[in-house]
């Protein structure tokens, strides 16, 4: 079955800044699952695995614009120290932040007394990137699924 829209899609996958080291794998635990075309994962990504089968590994290229986007200048942002709970905070740190639209990356800039400057861009905005892919399986989504926009069950959102 070929990846296309409304089919869930169940793949373990290795990133790495273009050039480098993988930063991040999933292969040490159950494969990602996404319901494809969804915009649930990265535009570029998503490009590179349309069309493809259960079985399939390949490695695709995503530019930053396709990616994470552009780094974006005045993005850092001065927050109460009490947010970040009891986490020992320095400054080039990656921490998650909860917000009103959610939970949200963060780079630490500065710590004071009692408030902290933290970059909003994403971690990997301005970056390109290399992925190793592996497609494990591909299903069609239920009507449930698709009406919710994420996967059920193994590897998705339980309800």
């Amino acid at each position: 079955m070929k990846i296309e829209k409304d089919r869930v899609v169940r793949f373990h996958y290795s990133v790495a800044e273009a050039g480098g080291e993988p930063v991040e794998t999933s292969r040490d635990r159950e494969p990602l699952a996404i319901l494809f075309g969804h915009g649930n994962i990265i535009p570029g990504l998503e490009k590179a695995m349309d069309g493809r089968e259960a079985g399939e590994t390949f490695k695709a290229d995503v530019t930053a614009a396709d990616a994470y986007g552009e780094r974006r200048e005045g993005m850092s942002q001065r927050v109460p120290k009490k947010h970040f709970g009891a986490q020992k905070l320095a400054p080039g740190q990656q921490v998650v932040l909860n917000t009103s639209f959610g939970p949200r990356a963060v780079t630490i800039e500065k710590v004071g007394m009692s408030v902290v400057d933290v970059d909003l861009n994403h971690p990997m905005a301005g970056k390109d990137l290399q992925f190793d892919i592996e497609i494990v399986d591909v299903r069609e989504a239920s009507k449930e699924e698709i009406e919710h926009g994420h996967v059920h069950g193994e590897g998705g959102h339980q309800h």
